[in-house]
């Protein structure tokens, strides 16, 4: 049988795409777009039979590029999110796309750890006062976390990671998940928000979840960590928060527009901790991306069930022919 037309689509060299999909030797032919570009994506579609994605939504499979795909059959997104792609037109065409759960849990809930307590004590603060010559000890007014309210909305495998690692450090944890729970942990949304001294952000975005999280409900001096994406705070709102004091300090590392702009007024405000979405990559979650990822081509290539589809499709990937 002949090789697998894959269209790599990672914002990475040519040369290093190649040699980290060489475990699947011969069964794939391996194509990268000739510029990182919408024009040079569809015009490499009409041969690409499996689509490895491009995890920064740069280039997305909306509905004109599946239109531009007629032999597509998968569709493997390396990350959690899936952004930009459009499932349903995914579906309708008969193309599954899976993505990689679970490979950045540990990484990104502690991240969320690591960033609540470096808002709670001060930190940053602390280390540049001290650089400046001062001796704050005093008026810095650190606090513990312990015995704190953290509210964690989303509650796949990251906030499932999160809520242990904050219950193991003596908080009383809550989460709101789309799917209502009876467990006692499971606290709707309006009085999670309302009612946590931390609120730590994690779930996927989407139409349902744009927007959800409006710091201006949160109570006064409040937490907000986001590692989820940017649209799911009210960033403008968030920014206002801020400027009023109404919360104690915020920890972004996701956010409306990436890079964040020059000109974005979270530069410019305390009490902010600015990471560039680097939440979930370590060595560790990379060497877990790469092996779900090929995986899961690898089982695509040999016509074994893959791994986390998500848009209601059977797991067994069908070779389309001209």
């Amino acid at each position: 049988m002949s090789p697998w037309n894959l269209l790599a689509l990672p914002p990475l060299p040519e040369e290093l795409i190649r040699h980290l999909l060489a475990p699947l030797g011969d069964q794939v032919a391996v194509c990268v777009p000739a510029e990182r570009d919408r024009d040079a994506l569809l015009a490499a579609l009409p041969k690409a039979e499996i689509v490895l994605g491009d995890w920064t939504g740069t280039l997305v499979m909306d509905a004109e590029a599946v239109a531009a795909a007629p032999l597509l059959a998968f569709v493997q997104q390396p990350s959690v999110g899936v952004d930009g792609h459009d499932l349903d037109a995914l579906a309708a065409a008969g193309v599954p796309l899976a993505n990689t759960p679970g490979v950045s849990a540990a990484a990104v809930s502690e991240w969320c750890l690591a960033a609540a307590l470096s808002l709670s004590r001060k930190l940053g603060a602390a280390d540049a006062a001290v650089r400046a010559g001062e001796w704050p000890q005093q008026g810095l007014q650190p606090y513990e976390l312990h015995g704190r309210r953290v509210g964690v909305v989303g509650y796949g495998s990251i906030g499932a990671s999160c809520a242990r690692i904050f219950r193991a450090l003596g908080c009383e944890v809550s989460y709101w998940t789309r799917t209502p729970r009876a467990d006692a942990g499971f606290e709707d949304l309006d009085t999670l928000i309302a009612g946590s001294d931390v609120v730590v952000v994690v779930i996927a975005l989407s139409e349902e979840t744009r927007g959800l999280v409006d710091p201006r409900r949160m109570k006064q001096g409040a937490l907000l960590v986001n590692a989820a994406r940017g649209g799911v705070v009210d960033q403008a709102a968030l920014a206002e928060s801020l400027r009023a004091g109404r919360l104690g300090g915020a920890a972004l590392d996701v956010f409306d527009v990436e890079p964040l702009p020059a000109d974005d007024p979270l530069r410019d405000l305390p009490g902010v901790l600015l990471s560039p979405h680097v939440a979930g990559v370590t060595p560790e979650s990379t060497s877990r991306l790469l092996t779900a990822t090929l995986d899961n081509l690898a089982a695509a290539i040999e016509g074994r069930e893959v791994n986390s589809v998500l848009n209601g499709l059977m797991s067994t990937i069908r070779r389309k022919f001209p």
